[in-house]
């Protein structure tokens, strides 16, 4: 078979392919028509394999895929899509989601931009409401779900003005022993990425990390600017600047409870989104605070495995610098 797919070509005896709707790194997302239901359209999710793997990480691939598909069909929320179907063709593997008409929120940053204002802080609020709920849910799970890839791009705004997170490319299930199920292998996008994800699928990512990206998908929607990436901000410390240097009319609270989400070091951070929410739609809690050199990431105490894997990673972001500054 040929890719990508093209428009009329079917999946399954069932799935007609109307066109791409988007690209990513190991496949792309298509809109079909699902002829067993008239008038029904869906999202196909491609998960594409490089067919030069060996054999045995192919298997494993594929296996990850079947059990993360397998549980993301369990979950029903009016915030996520529902995959409804899931299944192989040659090289790859296909989940079907529904369709998700409306903007993205990343468009619609865009689109503000250009006309010199912004997007309303009631209605980023509004929003922020529902992504709450989402997560909530998620990571509410007998084995909390984990994003992993919260940004404007992956959340859109139905003809309704309901939110739906979409993307489940990164999702993670938490389970006891700390082992992961991810279908495609990666970090997120380096603007919403908190520093411990660049840690690869090694299972130091949760809840909080969620809550990290949440805070710089705020950021971006009230300021109409991508925050400075976590590791830029570790090694270069004031990188980020204040919300209400970019925008002054955002409420102050507003910027202290997105702000406080995007804290470095995760037990910085909100524990959970109830108390993230509380923060960003109520009252913000004291006591909470940035951090402001990279000393901070490690205590001369006893470290946690979680503090030992950030000050790894801090040592590699600054021989990495080092090296960059005398080639």
């Amino acid at each position: 078979m040929q890719y990508p797919l093209e428009s009329g070509q079917i999946l399954r005896d069932r799935y007609i392919i109307r066109r791409i709707i988007g690209r990513g790194g190991m496949g792309s997302i298509y809109l079909a028509e699902d002829n067993r239901l008239p008038g029904r359209l869906c999202a196909l999710k491609e998960v594409k394999y490089d067919i030069n793997l060996p054999a045995e990480t192919l298997d494993q691939g594929r296996e990850q895929f079947y059990r993360e598909a397998s549980l993301l069909a369990r979950l029903d929320h009016p915030n996520l899509p529902k995959v409804s179907d899931f299944f192989s063709d040659l090289e790859c593997d296909y989940l079907v989601m529904d369709y998700v008409p409306g903007e993205d929120l990343k468009t619609m940053i865009d689109n503000t931009r250009r006309d010199g204002s912004y997007l309303a802080q009631t209605d980023i609020l509004t929003w922020a409401s529902q992504l709450t709920d989402a997560l909530e849910y998620l990571h509410n799970q007998p084995s909390p779900v984990i994003h992993r890839d919260i940004k404007p791009s992956n959340l859109k705004l139905t003809p309704s003005g309901l939110l739906k997170l979409v993307d489940f490319g990164l999702v993670k299930q938490l389970v006891p022993d700390e082992m992961t199920i991810t279908v495609i292998q990666g970090r997120g996008t380096a603007s919403y990425t908190p520093l411990e994800q660049y840690g690869g699928d090694s299972g130091h990512t949760d809840v909080r990390s969620d809550i990290y990206a949440f805070g710089a998908t705020l950021y971006h929607l009230l300021t109409n600017q991508t925050p400075a990436e976590a590791k830029q901000r570790f090694l270069k410390p004031g990188a980020l600047r204040p919300l209400r240097d970019l925008n002054p009319d955002i409420a102050s609270t507003v910027e202290s409870a997105v702000l406080w989400a995007m804290e470095l070091h995760p037990d910085k951070r909100p524990q959970n989104i109830k108390a993230f929410r509380q923060a960003l739609l109520e009252t913000v809690p004291t006591g909470h605070y940035l951090l402001h050199s990279p000393s901070a990431f490690v205590e001369p105490f006893l470290l946690s495995a979680f503090d030992r894997l950030l000050a790894a990673t801090a040592v590699i972001l600054l021989l990495v610098a080092t090296i960059a500054t005398f080639q």
